[in-house]
């Protein structure tokens, strides 16, 4: 792409506004706790005191806005805390301009560093440098700095109180997390039916996974009906996929495949309920037409071998998720769902289904053990606030390495801020924080993101400034007045930041114009020069990314590697529990199938950022990406088929299966390290180990489970088909062939 359509379509980006629900209530909230902040400072302390404590609540506000699963009072304590230190710091070196710029230098490293730990915690550093490039400037002595710094610490202890007082939708996140998927596998289930081969994005269910890590306080207060229906709807895709499959038994036209479709069909009914219970706390209601097609008996007359199988899996699962989705209700409520549990639990070959272990001494759902036999993990553990210091250290520390982006965006981001405030503090225009505070605010460790916000910022300062330059020069307001309007300028900032940033910055301009003046500043001095100098720090950034990239196109080898390799772990992983089934726990196959989930997610952000990076081409072709990338979402499709009916303990072994996952292990391994070094990846190892797999075969007179036979000619070809595709052998979207040598 041309440096001349990446900025076109950067700043097109960053100017576009999205329709998005708003939430008026956490608005509201957040505006009231900055009002009383304000209110408290300007009856105590007079005007510049409450632009300080102002800027804490603003910013603490800011903060709970963000998308983290920790507990919100948690971030407007930080943000208030962090941001109270930094000002106390600033302000004892900012008369000697050397040590305040080797400060800022370090504390704006350490920020850009801080994207390590995710992205709330870079935009929680990134703001606090910003805004206490501004708070600084407030006191007048060192007293008077320390009754600042305490003044922007009340300012997050009030917004954290007011959660705490005020919750509003709490565990919405979570909730809504969980809820999204659910109805991505209800979606899922519904596509199926007219593509058999439907493709799944993982994204929601890795999401409701990182939701569902709680701390020890949050696991005790956690609401029951958020304990167990993620991992049971992580078991459910691939039943889903089995039940689908053509290659697993059911003819793509016929009765089999009516029943298939009418299992999909109801499948996706009962999960879309449980998504809505779960998303608003209601009861499950199901539709009378998903329970009759669920329990019909004709499923066992119809389906035989891994279907039938996979039919009476979903069955099971599918009343775990109801019976889970209700959580703790009235008698009739539980009554009610149990009732519908059962009904659709009801098995398709006549024969009793797993039960499983449903209620504990308070009569709720506990999901020890799900209806597959498979016994549900504890929940996950999130490190508490102090425990998470040395985790967040130790990520910050990993990125100190050459080659590393987050430490490229650091060093970006710490010489702009320093440059940015030299060239601030020689212009005549005075107020020299606005071009660095600009830069830090902008500027991202991805390409894409630094440019959009770069002009987002400088459209959404002109516009901020304008009106709020219009209406002082029209109003002329007082102290009162200028407090008044900033907390409207925050709640609009609360109420529309996640329409687009430019409307965000735009309520930000004029939320800083109107606080700057009640604190005394001139009216006339946070016009001209805001713009000038906002212009120049986004410059500043722009250009600092083009002199020192970060740039993901050469990079994209190495992650189509990485996800090669972490697909192989999967596969093998899968195919070895086959070979001893008594002998084998499923704990490698849950942490392989993780590490393919990031793998891919990882992959696909990268390649999503190198389509708008002004670079040529020194990674992959597009064509070669997508037939890549198709042939490894086959391979983990393949795997994931073979997932679905793994063995149980008393299964009988089959021993050719461990040979096959070591070949596939190994050459995965290389596979990826060819991908990295350019060269095309060669699968004579699978290739043998499974030739070997069918000479015996023929040799001898039976098989013990032809299923992972059959299953491991699907990976070999979807391997296969990755190197033609790297090689430019393989049309884009070609799709795996079946054992029998068919194009599926």
């Amino acid at each position: 792409m041309s440096w001349l359509r990446a900025l076109k379509e950067t700043a097109r980006s960053g100017l576009s506004i999205e329709r998005r629900r708003l939430e008026p209530l956490i608005a509201i909230r957040g505006a009231a706790g900055l009002a009383l902040v304000i209110g408290i400072s300007l009856a105590f302390f007079g005007p510049v005191v409450a632009a300080s404590s102002a800027f804490g609540a603003f910013q603490a506000a800011i903060a709970t806005f963000q998308r983290s699963w920790r507990p919100r009072p948690v971030l407007a304590l930080v943000s208030g805390a962090s941001l109270a230190v930094s000002t106390f710091l600033g302000y004892l070196t900012g008369s000697r301009l050397v040590l305040f710029l080797a400060l800022l230098v370090l504390w704006t490293f350490v920020a850009g560093l801080a994207w390590a730990a995710g992205p709330t915690a870079g935009i929680i550093a990134a703001s606090n440098v910003a805004i206490m490039l501004v708070t600084v400037t407030l006191p007048t002595s060192v007293a008077d700095s320390a009754v600042h710094a305490v003044m922007i610490l009340f300012g997050g202890i009030v917004q954290a109180a007011l959660i705490v007082l005020f919750p509003v939708r709490r565990w919405g996140a979570q909730r809504d997390a969980l809820a999204d998927a659910l109805a991505a596998e209800a979606d899922y289930a519904r596509r199926l039916r007219h593509d058999p081969r439907a493709p799944f994005d993982p994204v929601p269910l890795m999401t409701a996974r990182s939701a569902a890590a709680v701390t020890p306080r949050q696991a005790r207060r956690r609401p029951p009906e958020l304990r167990g229906s993620r991992r049971i709807a992580e078991r459910i895709r691939p039943v889903l996929a089995s039940l689908a499959d053509p290659s697993l038994g059911v003819p793509s036209e016929g009765p089999e495949r009516e029943r298939v479709r009418e299992l999909l069909a109801a499948a996706g009914s009962v999960l879309d309920s449980a998504a809505r219970a779960i998303r608003h706390g209601d009861p499950v209601e199901l539709a009378p037409s998903a329970v009759a097609a669920l329990k019909t008996p004709d499923t066992g007359t119809l389906l035989t071998g891994p279907p039938l199988r996979a039919a009476d899996r979903l069955g099971a699962l599918l009343s775990d998720v109801i019976e889970t989705a209700e959580g703790e209700g009235t008698k009739e409520q539980e009554a009610k769902a149990e009732a519908a549990a059962e009904a659709i639990k009801a098995p398709a070959n006549g024969t009793p289904a797993a039960e499983a272990v449903r209620t504990t001494s308070r009569g709720t759902p506990a999901a020890k053990t799900a209806s597959d036999g498979t016994p549900a993990a504890p929940h996950r553990r999130r490190p508490t606030l102090l425990r998470l210091v040395p985790v967040v250290l130790a990520a910050m520390r990993a990125e100190l390495r050459p080659g590393s982006p987050i430490l490229r965006h650091a060093v970006r981001v710490s010489v702009v801020a320093a440059g940015g405030y030299l060239i601030g503090t020689v212009l005549p225009f005075g107020h020299g924080y606005w071009a660095p505070m600009a830069a830090v605010m902008v500027m991202r460790p991805e390409f894409s993101q630094t440019y959009a916000r770069s002009v987002a910022r400088f459209g959404g300062t002109i516009v901020g400034v304008s009106l709020a330059t219009a209406i002082v020069q029209t109003a002329h307001p007082g102290v009162t007045t200028a407090a008044v309007l900033s907390v409207l300028c925050a709640l609009l900032m609360y109420l529309l930041m996640g329409t687009g940033y430019v409307v965000g910055q735009a309520c930000v301009s004029a939320y800083v114009v109107f606080l700057l003046g009640m604190a005394g500043d001139s009216w006339s001095q946070t016009v001209l020069e805001r713009v000038v100098l906002t212009l120049a720090g986004g410059l500043l950034a722009m250009i600092s990314y083009a002199l020192y990239p970060a740039w993901e196109t050469p990079r994209l080898r190495g992650r189509l590697g990485d996800w090669l390799k972490a697909d192989g772990r999967y596969a093998a992983s899968v195919v070895d529990q086959y070979a001893e089934p008594a002998e084998r726990g499923h704990d490698d196959v849950r942490s392989a199938l993780l590490d393919t989930r990031e793998a891919r997610v990882a992959w696909q952000e990268a390649l999503a950022t190198a389509q708008h990076e002004p670079v040529r081409n020194r990674g992959l072709s597009r064509s070669a990406a997508d037939d890549t990338q198709h042939a490894l979402a086959q391979l983990g499709r393949a795997a994931m088929l073979l997932e679905a009916h793994l063995p149980g303990g008393g299964a009988t072994p089959v021993p050719d299966a461990a040979h096959l996952a070591e070949a596939l292990r190994r050459a995965t391994e290389q596979g990826a390290k060819a991908v990295r070094e350019r060269r095309v990846p060669d699968w004579t190892e699978v290739r043998e180990a499974l030739a070997e797999w069918d000479a015996r075969q023929r040799t001898d007179e039976g098989e013990a489970d032809p299923f992972v036979r059959e299953g491991a000619h699907l990976l070999l070809e979807a391997l296969e088909e990755f190197s033609r595709g790297l090689d430019g052998r393989s049309g884009s979207g070609a799709k795996p062939k079946s054992p029998g040598g068919k194009a599926d």
